[in-house]
């Protein structure tokens, strides 16, 4: 993946979510300047994968379901961060691409609730995030995404030109292990627990900020 293209393509998009959504961020600073870790936002949209790029320049990749790779366009994807992965399934190869992303340094995205939801509440996570946070020692980055779902419900095919506004929290770091050591349920259980929690209060705020 080119940087310089993944650059070009973010300043694209980021570009087009400030004119027609304004698209306002607020905790930027709890995004590390260097260094790996997990973005964890909130999930109502198809278009929160590029709304998320603008909480930092940095080059990020996207665990993306590996239904879109059927329309021709996985190269595309790809290029842009993209890692396929089968939705309901244990995927290893997804898992190492993750961990080989991490291990180089890079953040990833990952969205704890899985596929689109909807509504104001945060449904169950998936112990995903925090169990690969934990394994590679990263630190989780929560996300809330307010007006996102009225930008495109779930079920449409149209952009609506609302408000957008995304709040990122401090990052939640996972518990210390040997290395080599296996990465306990519970402690995979109380990172994720504790990152639902976070998802939820950003989210109660990133939807104040934006109209009824």
């Amino acid at each position: 993946m080119s940087a310089l293209w993944y650059r070009f393509a973010r300043s694209l998009v980021v570009g087009f979510c400030k004119l027609f959504w304004r698209v306002s961020v607020t905790g930027k600073e709890h995004v590390p300047a260097t260094g790996p870790f997990i973005l964890a936002p909130v999930h109502r949209s198809n278009v929160d994968f590029a709304i998320v790029a603008a909480v930092t320049t940095r080059r990020m990749r996207y665990l993306a379901k590996d239904s879109i790779w059927r329309f021709g366009l996985g190269r595309l994807w790809e290029s842009l961060g993209a890692i396929p992965v089968a939705r309901g399934t244990a995927d290893r190869e997804a898992m190492r691409q993750l961990e080989a992303t991490l291990a180089a340094g890079d953040p990833v995205v990952m969205f704890p609730e899985g596929t689109r939801q909807t509504g104001p509440v945060v449904q169950p996570l998936f112990d995903g995030p925090a169990y690969v946070a934990a394994r590679a020692g990263v630190p989780i980055v929560p996300v809330g995404i307010g007006g996102s779902e009225k930008a495109m419900p779930k079920g449409s095919k149209m952009l609506r030109p609302v408000k957008i506004s995304i709040v990122v929290g401090p990052p939640l770091t996972p518990e210390a292990r040997a290395e080599g050591a296996r990465v306990p349920r519970r402690a995979v259980a109380e990172l994720t627990a504790s990152l639902k929690d976070e998802v939820q209060r950003l989210f109660d705020e990133a939807q104040a900020k934006v109209p009824a």
